[in-house]
């Protein structure tokens, strides 16, 4: 019998890091000669690979100029971690929801736009590395709404896609569960709105982490 599979974005979905990333976005932008983007545009690109980000919110720079903006983004995050500047706490409620998700018997995965390192640092720092039977990272997929994340997610937990969720705050999130053939559940307290959410695949939008474990052990 397949494992019931939960996969979940990281930003946006588990941990409210905006903050951080909008900064070193910033940092990154100004250290390539760029303008740089309003928070409001950051927010909105939270959750794809970074350099899909930065020709989003870049798209008259030439390649060089945003590769130059993509390597001083990570030197810029990378010194905020080292310097423990990196805020990312946890949405209230997201650890009790993956305490009764285990209990329960769901595998549970993460489908992130972030690093390996910066994905393991951050689950590290909430206690939550073993919670997880499956970790994708954008230093192995394309990315979102690319598949290949939750395909892998798939294979390594050898669940079926009849029996896996794609958990998550924005557009990119719901369309990688459509492309993939699994269910698509939006939270609504990320980084895009339930009609967006809607309009891009979501079965149902949760408003909290408590609402979304009760559908999900219903």
């Amino acid at each position: 019998m397949s494992p019931r599979l939960a996969v979940f974005d990281c930003d946006g979905t588990l941990v409210d890091g905006q903050a951080s990333i909008c900064e070193a976005m910033e940092a990154a932008f100004t250290e390539a000669g760029l303008p740089a983007p309003d928070r409001h545009s950051v927010r909105r690109i939270v959750g794809l690979s970074l350099p899909q980000a930065v020709r989003r919110l870049a798209p008259e720079a030439d390649g060089r100029v945003q590769a130059l903006a993509v390597d001083a983004y990570k030197r810029a995050y990378r010194t905020a971690r080292e310097q423990g500047r990196i805020a990312e706490p946890l949405f209230d409620g997201i650890a009790p929801l993956l305490d009764d998700l285990r209990q329960a018997g769901w595998l549970l995965g993460v489908a992130t736009g972030k690093s390996d390192r910066g994905l393991n640092h951050c689950l590290a720092t909430h206690g939550l590395t073993g919670h997880f039977a499956t970790l994708q990272t954008a230093d192995r997929h394309p990315s979102k709404p690319h598949p290949s994340m939750m395909e892998a997610a798939l294979a390594e937990t050898l669940a079926d896609p009849a029996q896996a969720v794609m958990i998550g705050d924005t557009a990119f999130d719901m369309a990688l569960a459509v492309n993939c053939g699994v269910r698509a559940i939006g939270v609504d307290w990320g980084y895009h709105d339930r009609a967006e959410l809607v309009a891009a695949g979501a079965e149902w939008v949760a408003e909290t982490p408590d609402q979304l474990g009760e559908y999900l052990l219903s």
